[in-house]
């Protein structure tokens, strides 16, 4: 691609565009042109509001824009893939929020579809591109905590509003989908392996037949990660790396602040046996732009992608078996394939 800078349109007026849109609007290489909405009035509203130069009455006049490169999708769970599909077939490259799918088998059609339309596709998981999560990585790489054993986590809001699509089943609503999947994604990226086997509780809302609340083990083969999700106990998030000579815990890991630096809490044995604590703090940075400006020069440059579907597809083979062991009790294996 012999272009410089990558055009991008929003899908949608969703409320995490005003955490989004901007920061990709600023990135490196990356330029927000305009976004749609299913009612004028919203797209002209939310144009005004971020200062996008377009904006367009329908989905499908955004995606006939010839001069648009990419699209942000934050649409509701349930039509993520329609639309990634959509947009890929009419030559645009995608950057859909998470869950990019319901299951295994949805991410298997975004495969097939990447495959043969000829463009990136990529779960927005705005934390794998985070430095603070690179940090933990190399820490970790490089035995700062010997032999990583234990993970531990956890993940939690409260809403309990029926009108919220994260309450509504039809619409791919519910915890493990929401808020869950982060726990899976970063002990994945950070043990850099597969889990083998999982074991879950689960519980329901009775109104809104979404998980509510969940508890998962997870069997790395060596490493033991266990974490909590919950939507509807009082807000809290963090993540705990265990090792044979120290621990690493990531402060807050997920909605990492854009105005401040995030912090790692470092645990460490000295040669003396004695434990010290030290913070280490990573520079303010917003994780939104690097997402979007880590993936347009994938896009310019024909780099490797930092989330490839393959990714997203192993990520949602652990959320099924989740699923799977909540409903049959036990452990479940995942496949490998």
């Amino acid at each position: 691609m012999s272009k410089n800078e990558i055009v991008w349109g929003i899908l949608g007026a969703a409320k995490i565009n005003d955490k989004v849109v901007m920061p990709m609007h600023s990135a490196p290489k990356c330029r927000v042109k305009g976004i749609a909405s299913r009612s004028p009035d919203k797209a002209r509203e939310a144009a005004a509001k971020y200062g996008l130069s377009v904006a367009y009455d329908s989905y499908e006049a955004l995606l006939a824009d010839p001069e648009i490169d990419a699209v942000y999708i934050p649409l509701p769970n349930h039509i993520h893939v329609e639309w990634t599909i959509k947009s890929v077939e009419a030559g645009k490259h995608v950057l859909c929020e998470k869950p990019i799918g319901l299951d295994t088998q949805q991410v298997d059609r975004l495969i097939a579809a990447r495959d043969k339309n000829g463009r990136h596709i990529q779960e927005a998981f705005m934390v794998r591109t985070h430095p603070q999560w690179l940090t933990v990585r190399s820490l970790i790489d490089e035995g700062a905590i010997g032999d990583l054993r234990a993970v531990t986590g956890g993940f939690t809001y409260n809403n309990t509003n029926p009108h919220d699509i994260r309450n509504q089943s039809e619409l791919g609503g519910g915890g493990l989908l929401d808020i869950g999947c982060y726990p899976i994604t970063t002990s994945r990226f950070i043990t850099r392996r597969e889990p083998r086997r999982v074991v879950a509780l689960m519980e329901r809302d009775p109104q809104f037949e979404v998980d509510r609340l969940g508890s998962v083990l997870m069997d790395f083969d060596g490493v033991q990660a266990s974490f909590f999700y919950s939507t509807q106990i009082h807000p809290f998030q963090r993540m705990q790396f265990h090792g044979t000579k120290g621990r690493i815990e990531v402060e807050i890991p997920f909605n990492a602040p854009a105005d401040r630096p995030t912090r790692l809490l470092i645990s460490e044995t000295t040669s003396a046996g004695v434990g010290t604590d030290r913070w280490l703090e990573v520079p303010v940075c917003d994780q939104y732009g690097i997402a979007a400006a880590t993936f347009a020069e994938a896009i310019l440059s024909g780099s490797p992608q930092a989330i490839p579907l393959e990714d997203a597809r192993a990520n949602m083979r652990v959320i099924d078996a989740v699923f799977r062991s909540a409903r049959s009790g036990a452990w479940e294996i995942i496949p490998v394939n």
